[in-house]
């Protein structure tokens, strides 16, 4: 029993952890002969407390293992934090840097169940004449099915993608044309950088929201010019929102053109340490976008967390009327020949959206494979390996296969009770203690 906790303490509270059925021999190799010595280590997966190696399952969706899921958005804070005020290999500098939280909603489909509320923030009664509650499952729902446009809603969110794609090019162009400079000299003075995530909205629409920072040409390594200002900034943003677009499918007689919804808010990042409490903070922003690279569409929407295989597998889930019928709705484009390249059967369950949740550009900061591996190395420093011999090496001979997902009852009993060992995220632990020298 002693071993099994230490296995599954390993998991550091991963409920659904992958198993693999294999063995990984260290063998001693003198590096003057090339001769291959005796085994230092074997591990094997038959003489393991669980049968299995157990490996974190590393999913960022809260709704398949909340362990895990903390652990990305854990990560997620660090990486924006990163960007806006410094630390982990980027400089301190990037702090006074023009920078923006902005919001980019969806268009509309359709008038659909809400909370409106007045200026002083008091909520008023939905068109439909109720006063819904916080967590009213009607809300984002068409207030008039029959005329909805669910066929846009899904095509809106397969070229959400696409869009922001179109928009951090324009976005580039209006803040060069506000500088007095052409698309080509830009990049010798400036860069644009910025980090985002998707949401998904009660009513199944995607938006986004991302921080967005002017840098010098080498990126936050570099000071931006004198010229780059928040307020440039905002209202170059404001710009390229309205002139992106994108052509979409034309179904039937209708041609679909895709844009951004009138509702753009952009708000400058300052530093609490400098304008005070009431300011849009490094933190709050940080926290506020990884809260929601967790959640998919079955967090707002109640639809569901992993793909369909049939259509029909949808009757025995429990889905929201609004939910199902963005599902079949995507299910039915999906086979379309002519909208194949959208894969929207294939994403379905994501009601169309087959975009990243959270995306940066390349220098914005760190990354998050970056954070993985920096975990990683805090865990071997944790067990450093004693070399006897200092013209020796080691070979390391490993084969793995997949054996399933999940703990057995038991297992799922005993790893519930315990507390995660610290630092163990993502990586599989070596159990020294059942290998044979």
């Amino acid at each position: 029993m002693p071993t099994l906790v230490k296995q599954l303490r390993g998991l550091g509270g991963c409920t659904r952890p992958v198993r693999l059925d294999g063995h990984r021999t260290e063998r001693a190799v003198d590096t003057r002969t090339g001769e291959i010595g005796p085994v230092l280590h074997r591990l094997d997966s038959s003489t393991l407390p669980a049968g299995h190696l157990l490996v974190r399952c590393n999913n960022r969706r809260a709704s398949r293992c909340t362990a895990c899921a903390e652990v990305y958005r854990r990560d997620t804070f660090h990486l924006i934090t990163a960007g806006l005020r410094g630390g982990k290999g980027t400089p301190d500098a990037v702090t006074r840097h023009p920078k923006v939280f902005a919001t980019f909603t969806a268009p509309g489909f359709g008038p659909v169940h809400n909370r409106p509320t007045d200026r002083r923030g008091t909520v008023r009664p939905c068109r439909c004449g109720r006063l819904h509650d916080a967590e009213d499952l009607s809300l984002g729902s068409p207030l008039d099915p029959s005329t909805s446009d669910y066929q846009g809603a899904v095509l809106w969110n397969a070229h959400a993608g696409m869009l922001w794609r179109r928009f951090s090019i324009y976005l580039r162009r209006e803040i060069a044309k506000r500088a007095g400079l052409t698309q080509r000299e830009f990049p010798d003075f400036a860069r644009v950088s910025f980090a985002k995530v998707a949401e998904f909205q009660k009513r199944g629409a995607v938006h986004f929201h991302a921080v967005i920072r002017i840098d010098g040409p080498e990126g936050g390594t570099s000071e931006p010019p004198i010229w780059a200002t928040t307020e440039l900034l905002a209202d170059a943003i404001a710009s390229a929102t309205v002139r992106a677009t994108v052509a979409g499918p034309v179904i039937g007689s209708r041609a679909h053109t895709f844009a951004f919804g009138r509702q753009l808010d952009v708000r400058p990042i300052r530093s609490a340490d400098f304008d005070g409490p009431a300011e849009l903070t490094e933190r709050a922003v940080a926290s506020y976008i990884a809260k929601y690279a967790t959640k998919g569409a079955e967090a707002t929407t109640g639809t569901l967390d992993r793909p369909l295989k049939f259509l029909a597998e949808m009757a025995q889930l429990d889905l929201t009327d609004h939910g199902r019928q963005m599902v079949r709705t995507a299910w039915a484009l999906g086979a379309r020949k002519h909208l194949e390249h959208l894969r929207l059967r294939a994403w379905a369950h994501m009601l169309g959206f087959r975009g990243h949740f959270s995306t940066k550009t390349r220098r914005y900061s760190t990354t998050l494979g970056a954070l993985r591996d920096a975990r990683a190395d805090w865990r071997r420093a944790q067990a450093p390996v004693v070399v006897d011999d200092e013209t020796g090496t080691t070979l390391v001979l490993s084969h793995w296969v997949f054996a399933g997902t999940g703990l057995s009852a038991v297992e799922a009993w005993l790893s519930a009770s315990l507390a995660p060992a610290p630092g163990l995220e993502g990586e599989p632990t070596w159990v020294t203690d059942a290998t044979n020298s």
